[in-house]
């Protein structure tokens, strides 16, 4: 019975050993960005963030007030309509197509760094509710995106495979904004939750077949 004792110990060990390992990859060191980071992250950045519309003073300043925490992206898109052209390769697909060769990669790459989609949807409607806001432009989609940290927005938008997916979201993108949030009130278990109760699941399992088909009790 002493050894049934011992495997079982060794069970729920196990489970909270993984479960730690599991919050130290979900949720990282969460140590904010230093200046220097932020400094040679947005050198690297060159006239992009103009080109685009985008102000880099506005990105700087959300990376200098880095708590090292989780954040989620909210983002509203509107997809090209019909076939879109390639101009440098010559290669013609729907707008949703590019789109979908950008979003893979980036989800993969979100993944690799504890971040992953919350939501995405598309639209079923005009504005129901709107104040004082510009005309629709047409929004396709809206989805948003858990970011471990900062940190991990800067690493993303600075690997090589990400920056290289990137013109397929141009091509598939004709409109789009988006903005950083901070999590007030949620009604859904989150993933430390869920990882939490699965190998708890599976530890009580294993802990009743080691009672079972060892004959004893604990």
């Amino acid at each position: 019975m002493d050894d049934g004792v011992t495997i079982i110990r060794g069970i729920w060990a196990g489970a909270l050993l993984l479960w730690l390992g599991f919050l130290l990859f979900y949720d990282g060191l969460r140590r904010p960005l230093r200046q220097q980071e932020i400094d040679a992250f947005l050198a690297t950045l060159g006239p992009r963030m103009a080109e685009t519309g985008n102000e880099d003073k506005r990105l700087r300043a959300f990376l200098e007030a880095d708590d090292g925490r989780e954040f989620v992206m909210l983002n509203l898109v509107r997809t090209r309509p019909g076939p879109v052209t390639d101009p440098a390769s010559g290669e013609t697909r729907d707008g949703s197509d590019w789109l979908r060769r950008y979003s893979d990669p980036f989800v993969r790459g979100l993944v690799k760094r504890g971040g992953h989609p919350l939501f995405v949807g598309r639209k079923v409607g005009g504005y129901i509710d709107a104040w004082n806001t510009p005309e629709d432009p047409g929004w396709s989609l809206v989805g948003t995106m858990r970011y471990r940290s900062r940190r991990d927005l800067v690493r993303m938008a600075s690997d090589p495979a990400f920056r290289a997916a990137h013109p397929a979201k141009s091509l598939g993108i004709e409109t789009t904004f988006s903005f950083p949030t901070q999590r007030q009130i949620a009604f859904y278990a989150s993933p430390r939750v869920t990882a939490g109760l699965a190998l708890a699941l599976m530890a009580a399992l294993g802990h009743i077949m080691i009672l079972t088909f060892g004959g004893g009790t604990i």
